[in-house]
């Protein structure tokens, strides 16, 4: 009786892999648009950082589609918005934080146990989301530094870490725009010692000359470079570009 009910649970998390995996192929074929939706959390729990997530609206976060769709342009995929948005309820639950030790099995473990929390966290929005990114917004005078935020290509989920300042808020659509591309199978193109942006695929302009300064900023490569030990984080997403082999690795060019 145990054999079967384990071959059974076998053959399930068989097939939600299969499934999983297939869908993951179908979103970057970019036959159609993928929605995003985004959960503001109080992460420290504050009430200035309350008062900022209650005039949060769809259209703080439009930038980040138009982006998108800018961005997407030169590689023709046919549609005219890749990428849409959606400002979900907030959620009042912190999602599990990364292992610190970066082991493989912690990493397993919370992956699943994030992406737990983001099956019963997840208020529902006006279309189905592809994509589910989580907020966390701070007080930046209480924390004036964030840690690294996180996202999953598998589950497509991803945990952001942002200030909950009107004076951040074109720096934290930035952090979020390269996190959603975590989401969708893209690398971190800068050192994870150092910060810089590594030569050629974490540069906007690698065929500049003289190759310092940079103008912009790739949106993986995280920053922009202004000499071989100085970067600047770009302040918009203006001053970012998505470039060749981030497109490769998202599936907009083949």
């Amino acid at each position: 009786m145990w054999k079967k009910i384990r071959i059974i649970i076998l053959l399930l998390i068989l097939a939600t892999v299969v499934q999983n995996t297939w869908l993951d192929k179908a979103d970057l074929a970019w036959k159609d648009n993928l929605y995003v939706a985004v959960y503001p959390v109080n992460a420290d729990n504050s009430a200035k950082v309350s008062d900022y997530l209650r005039t949060l609206t769809h259209e703080d976060f439009e930038p980040v589609a138009e982006y998108f769709a800018r961005e997407a342009e030169p590689y023709h995929l046919g549609l005219r918005r890749p990428i849409e948005m959606q400002l979900g309820a907030q959620v009042i639950d912190i999602p599990p934080a990364p292992p610190k030790d970066g082991s493989v099995l912690g990493t397993i473990v919370w992956s699943l146990k994030f992406r737990y929390f983001a099956w019963r966290h997840s208020p529902k929005v006006n279309v189905k989301p592809a994509i589910r990114l989580y907020l966390l917004y701070y007080d930046p005078v209480t924390n004036p530094r964030l840690s690294h935020s996180t996202a999953l290509n598998k589950g497509r989920i991803g945990r952001v870490n942002l200030f909950g300042d009107s004076t951040y808020s074109k720096q934290n659509l930035v952090i979020l725009a390269h996190e959603l591309l975590h989401t969708l199978n893209a690398t971190d193109k800068y050192d994870l010692a150092t910060s810089m942006p590594i030569y050629p695929d974490g540069f906007a302009e690698p065929e500049k000359s003289p190759r310092y300064p940079q103008d912009l900023a790739e949106l993986m490569g995280g920053r922009t470079p202004i000499s071989e030990n100085k970067a600047e984080i770009p302040k918009s997403l203006k001053q970012t570009l998505i470039g060749p082999k981030t497109a490769r690795e998202i599936g907009w060019l083949k």
